[in-house]
This record gives structure tokens, C-alpha cells and sequence, in this order.
């Protein structure tokens, strides 16, 4: 092919994937003017999805990543547990593959260019439905266990979502379509390059599968104290190995996990609930309320008390 040929096919291209992503900003960010949200996030019952927009940076902000995908629109931010820190900037999508305690901060935003995101849940059962079908990713022994994956976004899963938005405004396309474009989503995550994150998960014992099923017990049994060795068994593995594994793919240890979840956990109660600081810490582990509230303070700043009163109940 000529080169001037070659050139002109790429810029074709680029020009086509650009669309798409503009499409895609330009429908989050009606979305969200049409819900009134200036800055903050905003679920979109429709769609299930959540749909994020700021006008300036934030400080680092302690939250609970679910199995998802959130693709920055515009804007950037930094995301990660205390040993992991990844920046993601606009074109450039996160997979996250198990229940993570992280910390996060919006490091590009302003009232011009505001940070836009969406964040997309991961249906779990209807990837392990779709994972047979697809030829495996190898993975070497190089490969990162984390469960967090960056990755520039693709132009077909944005085109994906795109069809997916449009087709969630109507009853009758909500109903018939988005299904079916949902599960083409799931698809083009299992074949697209973030394939290994989320392969690593369904492939049965696997690392992360398995430290998946110890995450999975820790937050069913949330204020039971930790038998490392009881924990480490129940998924077939040694004590050394459960504690590298776990630390590998969630970034953290099984402690510090369970303390981060059961504080994150003790905030939400704090702030949806009249319940009295000490009953809230007793109900998610805590056989003292003075540890409870040094915890609390050491981890988000202030102390319960001031948290609750910075957040009115309903």
C-alpha cells in the first residue's frame, strides 16, 4: 500500500475513534446537566451506571472499588491501596476485578475541563457464562496480579457504551437491547486488553480466584477477628502463600484489608444511621470504641463524631 495511502487510513481512523469518544463525553456530560449535578457523582438508574463530574481536584478520599470498569472521559486521577498507586487520564479505562478498600484523588479537573468518568458494574455470573467461549490469555510469570487494570480505552467497548446509553433512554430499547449490547460490553472486556485481569479471576484456582473466595468471606463475615491459618486453608493454600498472594492482588494485607472495610463500612452506618459511635463500631468488630475512633481518625482525619456531623442525616 502507499505510504500516502497508509497515512490517510490512519487518520481516518483516529478521526473516527475520536468521534466516538466525543459522543460518549458529550452524552455522560447531558446526562449529568440534566440531573443537575454540577460537581459530585450522580447513579443513573437506567443504565446502572455511575456517572462522576468535578470541576477541581480533591483531596485523597478513602472509598470501596466493586468489580467494574470506569472509563475517564476527561480529566485525570490516581487511584490505589498503601503499597500501589496508578494515574489514569482521559482515553484510559480501569478494570477492577475484586472488592478493594482504595484510596483515591482527582488530580486534573477545572470548571473549563471538568474530570468526567463513568463507572460501569461488572455483572461477575455473565462473565463466567461468556469466559468458555473465549481462547485464553497466556499469562507468564511476569504477568501482574493486581486486580487493578489500566489500559487506553478501546473504541469499540466506547462505541459499546455509547449504543448502550442510548438504548437504556427508551422502555421498549431498555428492555430488548441493552441486554444484549450489556453482554457485548462483558465480551469485548474478556477478548479486549484488559482480558488477563479479568481471565485471572474465572480461571478456576487461580491466585486471584481463590484470594477472590477469602476476600468474599472476609466481608460476608465482616466483624469476626482473622484466622490467617483458618482463612489460608479454607482456600487450599499455605500460610506464606495466602499472605504473598492476597497482598499481590489486592495490594494489601488480609488485616489491613478487613480493618479498611470494616472502617469504610463504620462511616456509611455513621452517616445513614442515629446509631450511637459505639454501637456502630461494636457492629463491625470493634471491642473498644477508644480504638474505634483512633482507627477512624488516623485512617479519614477526623473523628467520628465530626464526620457525622459534616454529613446531616436525612
Amino acid at each position: 500500500m502507499p505510504e500516502h495511502a497508509t497515512l490517510l487510513s490512519l487518520d481516518v481512523g483516529w478521526e473516527a475513534n475520536n468521534v466516538k469518544s466525543q459522543n460518549l463525553l458529550s452524552h455522560v456530560t447531558a446526562l449529568l446537566d440534566q440531573a443537575g449535578v454540577a460537581d459530585g457523582a450522580f447513579h443513573h438508574a437506567h443504565s446502572g451506571t455511575h456517572l462522576l463530574r468535578h470541576t477541581t481536584t480533591t483531596d485523597l478520599n478513602a472509598t470501596i472499588y466493586r468489580p467494574l470498569l470506569c472509563l475517564i472521559l476527561q480529566g485525570a486521577k490516581q487511584v490505589g491501596s498503601s503499597t500501589r498507586t496508578l494515574t489514569v487520564g482521559a482515553g484510559q479505562s480501569l478494570i477492577v476485578s475484586h472488592t478493594l478498600p482504595v484510596i483515591s484523588r482527582i488530580t486534573e479537573a477545572s470548571s473549563e475541563v471538568p474530570y468526567t468518568a463513568l463507572v460501569f458494574p461488572l455483572d461477575l455470573d455473565l462473565l463466567r457464562s461468556l469466559a468458555p467461549a473465549v481462547p485464553p490469555v497466556i499469562s507468564g510469570p511476569s504477568s501482574d496480579p493486581f486486580s487493578i487494570g489500566q489500559c487506553d480505552t478501546d473504541p469499540g467497548l466506547e462505541d459499546a457504551l455509547y449504543r448502550f446509553f442510548v438504548q437504556c433512554e427508551e422502555e421498549e430499547t431498555r428492555q430488548l437491547l441493552a441486554p444484549i449490547t450489556s453482554r457485548e460490553i462483558h465480551a469485548r472486556l474478556l477478548i479486549g486488553q484488559q482480558a488477563k485481569v479479568l481471565q485471572r479471576l474465572l480461571w478456576h484456582e487461580s491466585a486471584a480466584s481463590r484470594i477472590f473466595l477469602a476476600t468474599r468471606h472476609i466481608q460476608a463475615n465482616l466483624s469476626e477477628t482473622i484466622v490467617v491459618g483458618d482463612l489460608a486453608a479454607r482456600i487450599g493454600l499455605s500460610n506464606s502463600a495466602f499472605f504473598e498472594q492476597f497482598k499481590a492482588v489486592t495490594g494489601t494485607s488480609p488485616l489491613q484489608y478487613q480493618k479498611d472495610l470494616r472502617l469504610l463500612k463504620a462511616r456509611d452506618d455513621l452517616r445513614t444511621s442515629r446509631a450511637k459511635v459505639s454501637e456502630v463500631a461494636f457492629a463491625v468488630g470493634y471491642e473498644s470504641s477508644a480504638q474505634f475512633s483512633r482507627e477512624y481518625s488516623r485512617k479519614f482525619g477526623r473523628s467520628p463524631r465530626q464526620d457525622r456531623e459534616l454529613e446531616p442525616i436525612n
